[in-house]
C-alpha cells in the first residue's frame, strides 16, 4: 500500500513540474551542442527557454521569466550569426575579448543589473529583485558574448549558474536547481574546450 502511495505521489509530482522537467532536459541537451560548438544548440535553446519561461514566471523569478523571451530572440539570431561563420562540421571559430572591451562589458552588466533590480524591487512582487537581476543582466552579456563568439561568455556562464542555483533552491526549483548543477559543470567543460579551440586556431593562422 505504501509503494502504491508513492507512486501515486511521484506520478503528481510528474504532471505538476513536466514543465520545468521537459525544459531542463532541453536545456541539458542544448548546452552539451553549445560546448561542441553545433549550430543545433540554437532550436534546442529555443524550446528550452519557452518551458523554462512559464516555469520561472510561475514562481514570481519575473525578471528571468522575461528572460527567456529575450533569449528566445537572441538565440534566432545567434543561429543566424553561427550559420555565417560555421564549417563544414557545423563548428563555429572563437577567440577572446581585449580588456578594454571586457571593462565596457562589465561596466554596462553592472548598470543593467542594478537598474532592473530596482524596478522590480519597486514596481513589482519579485520575491528576490536585486538577486534575480543579477543573473538576468549578467545572462543578457553572456548569451550576446556566446553569439559573437567569445570565451568569456563561459566565465559569465559558471559565475551565473552558481548564483542560480542558490536562488532556485530558495523557490523550491528542484528541477531547474540540478538542470544548474549539470550547467555548472558543462560550463567548466565548455571553457575548457573553447580555450584549447581558440590556441589550435590561432596556431593554425585564424585571427
Amino acid at each position: 500500500m505504501g509503494g502504491g502511495g508513492l507512486t501515486f505521489d511521484l506520478y503528481a509530482f510528474l504532471k505538476a513540474h513536466w514543465i520545468e522537467i521537459a525544459g531542463s532536459v532541453l536545456g541539458l541537451i542544448q548546452i552539451v551542442l553549445l560546448v561542441r560548438r553545433s549550430l543545433w544548440n540554437f532550436p534546442l535553446a529555443m524550446a528550452s527557454v519557452t518551458l523554462v519561461g512559464i516555469t520561472l514566471f510561475e514562481g514570481r523569478l519575473y525578471s528571468e521569466a522575461g528572460l527567456q523571451g529575450f533569449f528566445f530572440v537572441v538565440n534566432a539570431l545567434g543561429w543566424y550569426q553561427w550559420s555565417r561563420v560555421r564549417s563544414g562540421d557545423n563548428a563555429v571559430p572563437v577567440g577572446w575579448m581585449s580588456t578594454a572591451a571586457r571593462l565596457r562589458w562589465a561596466a554596462v552588466t553592472v548598470l543593467l543589473s542594478v537598474t532592473l533590480g530596482w524596478i522590480m524591487h519597486t514596481f513589482t512582487n519579485a520575491a528576490l529583485p536585486f538577486a534575480d537581476s543579477a543573473v538576468t543582466g549578467a545572462s543578457i552579456a553572456a548569451q550576446l558574448l556566446l553569439n559573437n563568439r567569445r570565451i568569456e561568455n563561459w566565465v559569465l556562464w559558471v559565475a551565473i549558474d552558481v548564483v542560480s542555483i542558490a536562488l532556485y533552491l530558495y523557490r523550491d526549483l528542484f528541477f531547474l536547481a540540478a538542470l544548474y548543477v549539470a550547467y555548472l559543470v558543462i560550463s567548466g567543460t565548455g571553457l575548457r574546450q573553447w580555450t584549447r579551440v581558440s590556441r589550435a586556431e590561432i596556431q593554425d593562422g585564424f585571427a
